[in-house]
């Protein structure tokens, strides 16, 4: 579940991460009322959950009341790359001397806790890449204050734009401290991502996030109850809210081949199959164990409704879950939903000579049987318009 940026920074406080002063505005009435509250000048901030904010006018500054007026009235209600403004979060303006960059996620195949951090923020940590120093953490241990300090040490991160002066003791140490605070809010906060872009040095050597990215892991929302306010709010792509309403975990991308696979692993290697033989995947849709017609059926259904998709690949490796089952949901399946796509069926596992049969009595021009993982990958693409 991703988190608006005030939200975000609610979240962050809640761990003691120092954040501008600010507050949420529905209408331009609003936005005044929090101006006057935070103190001007202010930053009018529009909250969607797309980058590209600031580029698009979605973040003004103000100076009094009058201008906020002009702002929220242009912002709200504004077109950001599909995203409408109707939010706003109006904070108390803050002086720069340096901008940081700081994270902290799950490096999954290192089975560890990964923090980044830079000197390099804002903008510049986009065409700066290799500023970035890494700290990886083991899960089942602290993080060492005295590793964070030289963390901080190994990314360089200075006072001035000449990165001639050292951070003060005092600053430094500000800097430790929000690290150790920003771990803290992943770990205990139940985070996949924290992340502060900028982290930023004020002139008077103090440090405070001054944006939020914050992504919290569903699967640890039966210990949060207070998440329910947040999910309130969420903007959700219309096929992952039918795909929750269905059980299925699914994730939508922006490609035109439509992603059925069993098991989370299996629909990774799917997916980058499809982009190796220059394709580009629509989604990724994990069934698990049970694909039987119901969930088949439902999983096509909320691909269906995508309407960039061009074809469907389904990938199944049969273990527990035998192929002659799945071969037999899948014809079922496409009895009860009227597809707009033609289907590539990769099946390997228990039961496959069967499956085929099944498939193969049951094969047109818009249900074909791949032979492989990378046959079918090839004639999705290919039905696709691809290579």
């Amino acid at each position: 579940m991703d988190l608006f940026e005030y939200q975000g920074k609610q979240y962050f406080a809640r761990y003691d991460i120092p954040v501008s002063p600010g507050g949420v505005a529905d209408t331009v009435d609003e936005a005044v009322v929090q101006a006057e509250k935070a103190g001007y000048p202010v930053v009018v901030k529009a909250q969607v959950q797309v980058g590209g904010r600031g580029k698009a006018g979605g973040i003004q500054l103000a100076n009094n009341a009058d201008e906020v007026r002009k702002h929220a009235t242009n912002i709200l209600g504004m077109d950001i790359k599909g995203h409408v403004v109707k939010r706003l979060w109006v904070e108390h303006a803050s002086d720069i001397a340096k901008e940081y960059y700081a994270s902290f996620t799950l490096d999954r195949s290192a089975k560890q806790f990964l923090g980044m951090l830079s000197a390099k923020g804002g903008i510049e940590i986009e065409s700066n890449p290799e500023s970035i120093v890494t700290l990886y953490v083991n899960p089942a241990e602290d993080l060492d204050p005295g590793a964070v300090r030289k963390w901080v040490d190994s990314a360089g991160m200075k006072q001035d734009e000449a990165n001639t002066i050292d951070l003060g003791d005092a600053a430094k140490a500000e800097v430790v401290d929000t690290l150790l605070k920003l771990y803290r809010c992943f770990v205990e906060g139940d985070a996949d991502l924290v992340e502060i872009n900028p982290l930023i040095l004020t002139p008077d050597g103090h440090i405070h996030a001054l944006d939020s990215k914050v992504s919290l892991d569903d699967s640890a929302a039966y210990r949060h109850p207070e998440w329910d306010a947040f999910r309130g709010l969420q903007v959700m792509d219309e096929r992952e809210k039918l795909a929750k309403e269905k059980g299925l975990q699914y994730i939508g991308l922006d490609g035109d081949v439509g992603i059925i696979a069993n098991g989370a692993g299996l629909a990774m290697s799917t997916l980058d199959t499809v982009t190796q033989v220059g394709g580009s995947a629509a989604n990724f849709l994990d069934i698990g164990g049970g694909a039987n017609a119901d969930v088949v059926t439902n999983a096509l259904t909320v691909i269906n409704t995508d309407p960039k998709v061009k074809v469907i690949l389904i990938n199944i490796f049969g273990g527990v879950t035998r192929c002659d089952e799945v071969a037999k949901g899948i014809i079922e399946a496409t009895k009860r939903v009227q597809l707009k796509s033609p289907i590539v069926v990769r099946l390997d596992g228990t039961n496959v000579d069967l499956a085929r049969e099944i498939l193969d009595a049951n094969k047109s021009d818009t249900l074909i049987r791949a032979a492989d993982m990378l046959d079918a990958a090839r004639k999705a693409v290919q039905l696709a318009g691809g290579k």
